[in-house]
C-alpha cells in the first residue's frame, strides 16, 4: 500500500482544478448574470423619464456605474457638426470650477463626431489624436466612446475613462455600453417626441388665450406681456425680453416677461445682435452662446431671436436665452416659436386695426356733434338772442329791461361755451398725442387732491390746433405754478381757472377766495411767471379780485 499512496494523490489535484475552474466560471456567469440585470435595470430607468435633459443625465450616470467608470460625459452634437451641450458624471462643482474651459470639440471627442464608432483605449494619450487636457482637469488614462443614434441621426457621444481600479475596459463593458446607447436612443426619441407634443399643446392654448384676449378687448401691451411668458414656457427657455419699436424714430425699446421697459437702445446699437440681424432678416435665429456684445442676452448660454412678423414687416423680436450648459434651442422649436410669433403678430394687427377703425368712429362722431351744435344749436340761440336784444327796447319798465339784459347775457356765456365745446370736439392736428386740453384738465384735476376741491375750468377757442406745442408747454407750467400757489398760500374754499385762445392771443385767468395777495411784495414763484410772460411778449397780472381773494391773469401772443 506504500508504494501506492504517491499514486492516488493526482486523482485528487485534477478534481480539485476542475473543482476550482467550475467555480471561477460559476463565479463569472453569476457576474454577468448580474451584469445582465443591472443593465436591463438600466434601460428601464433610462426610459422611464421624458424630461429631456434628466434623460440625457441619467444615460452617463447609468453608463459609469454600469463599467465601474471614475468620469462620464455625454456630448450632444449640433447641426453643423459641433459639440453644443457637454454632460459630466463624477466630477464635483469645484473640480469643474478649476478646469479652464470645456472640450470644444477636438481631439478624440472631435475624432468621434467626425467618425461615430465605438473606440477603446488603454491610456488616451498615446492616441494620435490626443490633445491632452485643460489646465485643471483630473489625468484620465482608460477610455471608451460610444456613439449614441436616434434613428439615423447620431445624437452625440458617451465618454467613459479611469476604470476603477485602474484596469482597461474590455470587450463585455464595450458590449454593455453599446446596449445602453441603443436604449438610451429610444429614451431621447421618446423625451423629443413627448416635448414635441408638449409644445404644440402649450403653442395651441397660448394661441387661443392671446387671440381670446386681443378680441376681447384687452390693451396691447398686456398681450405682450403674455406673449412673453407663454413664449419662454413653450421654448423652456430661462429668460426672454421683446424687442419692440421705441417712441422715437430709429429707438427700440426692450421689455421683459412682466411688462418692464427700462432698457432702450437705437437701432445702430443693436443692429449686430442676433435679435437685430432678426429684426433685420425676418427670420429666426439661433446661437450656441450669445455674441459678444448682445444687448438682448442675459444668460450666458444658448440664445433664440425669433421675429414678430414676417420680413419688411417685423413688428418685435422675442429674444430668448438659456443658461450655459443647457441644450441649445433645437430646428423643430425654433420653427414652432415662428408660427407661434406669426400668428401673434397677425392678432396684435388685426387688434390695433379694430382700434383704429374703433377710433376712427369716435372722431367721425364727434365731427358730426360738433358740425350739428355749430350750424344748428349755437344759430338758434344767436337768433334768440338777437331778438331778446330787439326786445329790451320795446321794454319801459326797468326791472324787465334788466331782466332780459341779463338773459342775453346768459346766453352769451352759453353760446362760448357751446363754441369751446365745438373746438373741444374737434381732433387736434397731431391726434397721436394728448390734447391741449386734455392736459389741462389733468393739471387742473391733480390740484383737486391737494386744495379739497374740484376748480372750475372753463376752456374757449381753438386751443387744441391753433396753440403751439411750446407755448403749449409753457401754459401748462403757468397753470402748475399759479394752483400751487393756491394750494400753498390762499387758503381758498373755490378756484375758477379760466383758458382762451381768441384774436392771436393765449390768457389764462386764475381765481380764487382766499386772502389775497399780501401788501408790499410778491413771491418768487409769481416773478417767474411774469418773466416767462415778458419773454414770449405777453403780460402778467396779479390783483385782489373784487370779491376777494386773488386773481391772475397771464396772457402771451400766439406766434
Amino acid at each position: 500500500m506504500a508504494e501506492n499512496e504517491p499514486r492516488s494523490l493526482i486523482p485528487h489535484m485534477r478534481l480539485d482544478d476542475l473543482l476550482a475552474e467550475l467555480q471561477s466560471r460559476l463565479n463569472a456567469v453569476l457576474a454577468t448574470r448580474d451584469r445582465v440585470h443591472r443593465l436591463l435595470d438600466a434601460v428601464v430607468s433610462v426610459g422611464s423619464d421624458l424630461d429631456l435633459e434628466t434623460v440625457l443625465y441619467r444615460i452617463v450616470e447609468t453608463a459609469t456605474t454600469l463599467v465601474d467608470a471614475s468620469y462620464g460625459a455625454l456630448g450632444v452634437i449640433g447641426e453643423d457638426n459641433t459639440l453644443v451641450q457637454f454632460i459630466p458624471v463624477g466630477l464635483t462643482e469645484e473640480e469643474i470650477a478649476r478646469i479652464a474651459h470645456w472640450p470644444h470639440g477636438l481631439g478624440l471627442i472631435g475624432l468621434l463626431i467626425k467618425k461615430p464608432q465605438t473606440l477603446r483605449l488603454a491610456d488616451i494619450a498615446q492616441h494620435p489624436e490626443s490633445y491632452g487636457f485643460p489646465p485643471g482637469h483630473p489625468q484620465m488614462a482608460s477610455f471608451l466612446g460610444v456613439p449614441v443614434r436616434v434613428r439615423d441621426e447620431v445624437f452625440g457621444n458617451l465618454y467613459l475613462t479611469e476604470k476603477r481600479g485602474g484596469e482597461e475596459f474590455d470587450e463585455e463593458d464595450e458590449a454593455i455600453v453599446v446596449t445602453l446607447a441603443t436604449a438610451a436612443g429610444v429614451a431621447i426619441e421618446n423625451a423629443r417626441l413627448y416635448e414635441e407634443t408638449r409644445r404644440r399643446e402649450t403653442w395651441l392654448q397660448a394661441s387661443s388665450e392671446i387671440t381670446t384676449a386681443l378680441l376681447s378687448g384687452a390693451e396691447p401691451h398686456e398681450v405682450v406681456t403674455l406673449l412673453a411668458r407663454r413664449a419662454r414656457e413653450m421654448a423652456d427657455a430661462d429668460e426672454i425680453t421683446i424687442v419692440l419699436p421705441g417712441a422715437g424714430e430709429g429707438t427700440l425699446r426692450m421689455v421683459d416677461e412682466e411688462g418692464h421697459a427700462d432698457r432702450r437702445h437705437t437701432t445702430e446699437e443693436i443692429a449686430g445682435t442676433l435679435a437685430g440681424r432678426a429684426l433685420l432678416t425676418g427670420e429666426p435665429l439661433v446661437a450656441d452662446n450669445p455674441a459678444e456684445g448682445d444687448l438682448s442676452a442675459a444668460s450666458p448660454g444658448p440664445q433664440a431671436a425669433v421675429p414678430l412678423g414676417a420680413a419688411g414687416a417685423v413688428r418685435g423680436v422675442l429674444s430668448l436665452g438659456k443658461r450655459s450648459g443647457r441644450i441649445p434651442f433645437s430646428a423643430s422649436e425654433l420653427r414652432t416659436l415662428h408660427a407661434f410669433a406669426g400668428q401673434a403678430a397677425i392678432a396684435l394687427e388685426l387688434a390695433e386695426t379694430r382700434k383704429d377703425a374703433e377710433r376712427l368712429g369716435l372722431l367721425e362722431d364727434r365731427d358730426r356733434i360738433a358740425k350739428d351744435l355749430h350750424d344748428v344749436v349755437i344759430q338758434r340761440l344767436f337768433a334768440v338772442a338777437m331778438t331778446l336784444m330787439s326786445t329790451v327796447r320795446l321794454v319801459e319798465r326797468p326791472e324787465a329791461s334788466s331782466r332780459l339784459q341779463s338773459a342775453i347775457d346768459e346766453l352769451d356765456g352759453t353760446i362760448s361755451q357751446v363754441r369751446s365745446t365745438i373746438f373741444a370736439l374737434q381732433p387736434p392736428h397731431d391726434a397721436g398725442t394728448p390734447s391741449l386740453r386734455a392736459r389741462i384738465v389733468d393739471v387742473v384735476e391733480s390740484a383737486r387732491g391737494h386744495l379739497g376741491f374740484m376748480p372750475g375750468l372753463s376752456m374757449e377757442g381753438q386751443l387744441d390746433n391753433e396753440v403751439p406745442a411750446e407755448l403749449a408747454d409753457h401754459l401748462l407750467a403757468v397753470l402748475r405754478e399759479a394752483l400751487s400757489n393756491v394750494v400753498r398760500h390762499a387758503k381758498a374754499y373755490r378756484s375758477d381757472v379760466t383758458v382762451r385762445a381768441e384774436e392771436g392771443w393765449l390768457t389764462l385767468t386764475v381765481e380764487d377766495d382766499g386772502v389775497g395777495v399780501p401788501a408790499g411784495g410778491r413771491r418768487r414763484g409769481l416773478r417767474n411767471l411774469e418773466e416767462r410772460a415778458r419773454g414770449l411778449g405777453g403780460a402778467f397780472e396779479v390783483a385782489r379780485a373784487e370779491s376777494g381773494g386773488t386773481w391772475l391773469l397771464w396772457r402771451v401772443p400766439i406766434a
